[in-house]
């Protein structure tokens, strides 16, 4: 399975875990909360909802009228289908929940993976966010080679445009950095928790 295709399964499993849905539902949630798959279309969604069915990872039912078809006369309107995750499909979905390797890294898997943060394990969270941190520094320190060996055969708006680029890089590695401290600080307040002491219990009762 390509990555396009790996991080939709994903993203899909990780939408109907909150609820069932049918067709176009899903659509709309992947469009609107997860940017990364704003230009999809049902010509890419279906095939990866068949492919999930025959797999077991989710089950469909028949539910109303489809509501894209709303308009048509009430002959005509299509059954919709209402997708529901399976428990197999929640062990697959926490399989690939737990996995934090480079794929997670990259531009367009970790937008989906962060979306899904709520539902992932500190130490996963942790890797992901120090991996996606590590890859970005890579690509900032060979921005700035670059743009040092070729500053002075650039025009004034290519260079304005590499710096843009360079700023964003350098805004998402702060902002990683917030991040990474905050799961830290967490983690390490967690640890820092000690059962009171009995001694120090009320006497009075």
């Amino acid at each position: 399975m390509g990555r396009r295709s790996g991080i939709l399964e994903f993203a899909v499993l990780g939408l109907l875990r909150e609820s069932p849905m049918h067709g176009y539902e899903l659509r709309k949630r992947l469009n609107t909360s997860l940017g990364v798959f704003r230009a999809f279309s049902y010509g890419s969604l279906y095939p990866c909802l068949k492919t999930l069915v025959q797999r077991g990872w989710l089950t469909e039912e028949s539910g109303g009228p489809s509501e894209e078809s709303s308009s048509a006369p009430l002959a005509g309107r299509r059954a919709r289908i209402v997708y529901r995750l399976t428990a197999e499909g929640k062990e697959r979905f926490e399989e690939l929940l737990a996995q934090s390797g480079p794929d997670a890294w990259e531009d367009e898997h970790f937008g989906v993976r962060f979306a899904f943060f709520g539902q992932t394990s500190r130490d996963v969270r942790m890797r992901v966010l120090e991996g996606r941190r590590s890859r970005l520094e890579e690509r900032l320190a060979r921005m700035r080679a670059s743009l040092a060996r070729t500053r002075e055969r650039l025009d004034d708006y290519t260079l304005e445009l590499q710096r843009h680029g360079m700023e964003s890089v350098e805004r998402e590695v702060r902002w990683l950095n917030e991040l990474i401290e905050s799961e830290r600080a967490g983690r390490d307040q967690r640890r820092g928790e000690t059962p009171s002491d009995p001694s120090e219990e009320d006497t009075t009762k």
